[in-house]
This record gives C-alpha cells, structure tokens and sequence, in this order.
C-alpha cells in the first residue's frame, strides 16, 4: 500500500469517508432516488458528496475545517475550478466550485441547487449490536436502505457490551455520502429493549423479525401500515429470549415477520427486512 492509499484510508476511518482514492470513480454511482426532489439543473452521478455543517445557499462560501481540507485538496485532489456536491441535512444538495484561498485553506462556492432537501425518513432500524466489522457493516446497509434512525438496543441475548455510537456514525457519514442521501440518519445511545419498547410513540408500528415465526407473505402485513412510522426490530443472534417475544408480541398492532425458511446472521436479516419494507412502500406509493 502506498503512502498515498495509507493516508485516504487514514482519512476515511476517521471520518467516515470510503477510501475513494483506492476505487473506480464511477463505482457505486448507481444512485436511486425519487424524482420529486430534482431541480432543474443536471445531476452529475461521478461527483464526490461531501457532508458539511454550513448553511448551503446560492453563492455561498464555505471554508473548510482542516481535515475536510486535507481530504478535498490531498485525497481527492480537487483542484481549483473543480466541483464536488455538498449537503447538510437541511438545504438539499448543492454544486459547489473550488475556489483559490490560502496556502492551507479549501474554499468552496455553492453554485446551484441540485435537489432540494426531503423529509427524513420515518423508519427506525432497532437491532441488538454486533461486534465490530459486522456492526459496521449493518450500519452502512441500513442507512442504504433508508433508515432515518439507528437505535441499538441490549436483549438476554446480545453479544457486544459495548457500543462505540461513534464509528456508527463515522459509517453512517460514509453511506451517505456514497449513495446520494439527504439526510444524515441519528444514531442513539444503547438502551435496553424493554425501556426502548415503554418509550416508542403509540404513532409508530413495531415490525419484529422472528425466526420463530411461521412463515407467510411478509408484505402483505406491512402494506397496511407501510404509510405509518415503523420501527423495524431485528434480535440477537440466537434469537430473542421467550420473555423479549412475550413482550414484543403484546404491543398494541405489532407485525411478527418470518424473513424465510433459512437462520439469518443479524446483518444479512437487517438487509432483508429492510428490503421488505422498501418493497411495501413502492407497491404501495
């Protein structure tokens, strides 16, 4: 590995940006997105995406901290008179230019708004926390698949005792900034499964993935309440404990989904219930 690639990774581990300098700038453009949030100007999918605290309007200028600096001037190379996309959470996204600054400095310009900003999503992913490289992944899948919040909760049967909320969100930065999402998705603190249940809003519907229910058309339930908040629960591996599915199965209009005849490793379920929900909402919008 070069000194180079060493400094992306470095780079990206810190900040939840992918080591692009290693990847094919045309890898993982293929970015799906709902038409009603286009503006008039072209899209162009190569650009790099960049999170920023600033407020992003017409000509607007943003100085970057020393480390966004470092990314856009010696990981990217953007040089002065190129364009990267820039979002916030709040303003949508924007084309912003590189302008000339100081010997140090990167100063972008927003030229034109690309999208304007959608609603966050009113999807919960809830899930007992994974170890490490598994976590990470599970975070990033999640937020590809729509996720507006990431709440870990701790079940009988959770393996990690610790929860670095951090890198989540490091690996959530990431999946936004590779797949064209607005909005950055919170991360809460680890709770415990039954005060997270006492404290979920009556509004939204609990959607549980159990291994130990009997197998039917998991859309045809989350059809009827796809157009309502959902919190979308995936257990431990090993399952959740019979006092935990006594629990769950008593909140008032909870779904117990089977995700098939197969044991699913906790990433790949979380994948799975998340492509039903995203399916429930498209046949039915």
């Amino acid at each position: 590995m070069t000194k180079r690639d060493t400094e992306a990774r470095k780079i990206g581990q810190h900040h939840g940006v992918r080591d692009i300098a290693r990847t094919n700038p045309d890898e993982n453009r293929l970015m799906t997105r709902a038409h009603d949030d286009s503006t008039a100007e072209p899209y162009d999918f190569r650009a790099q995406r960049l999170l920023v605290g600033d407020d992003l309007a017409e000509g607007a200028a943003i100085r970057l901290d020393r480390d966004r600096a470092h990314y856009v001037s010696d990981v990217i190379r953007l040089a002065v008179g190129g364009h990267l996309h820039l979002f916030n959470g709040r303003d949508g996204e924007w084309r912003a230019v590189r302008e000339a600054g100081g010997r140090r400095e990167v100063l972008l310009r927003c030229e034109a708004q690309l999208r304007r900003q959608s609603p966050r999503p009113d999807l919960d992913y809830v899930f007992a926390p994974l170890k490490h490289a598994r976590l990470d992944y599970m975070v990033q899948k999640a937020v590809e698949m729509g996720a507006g919040r990431l709440v870990p909760v701790m079940t009988r049967r959770t393996q990690a005792t610790r929860v670095n909320t951090e890198r989540m969100r490091a690996n959530a930065i990431e999946a936004t900034e590779q797949c064209g999402i607005l909005n950055l998705p919170d991360v809460l603190e680890p709770v415990a499964l039954p005060r997270w249940l006492a404290d979920l809003p009556p509004t939204s519907t609990l959607v549980f993935c159990d291994e130990a229910a009997p197998q039917a058309d998991a859309l045809a339930p989350l059809r009827q309440v796809i157009a309502s908040p959902l919190a979308v629960l995936i257990g431990p591996e090993g399952g959740f404990a019979e006092e935990e599915r006594r629990l769950l199965a008593a909140r008032p209009g909870a779904i117990v989904l089977s995700l098939g005849p197969r044991i699913l490793r906790a990433d790949t379920a979380a994948v799975a219930a998340l492509a039903l929900v995203q399916a429930a909402r498209q046949a039915k919008g």
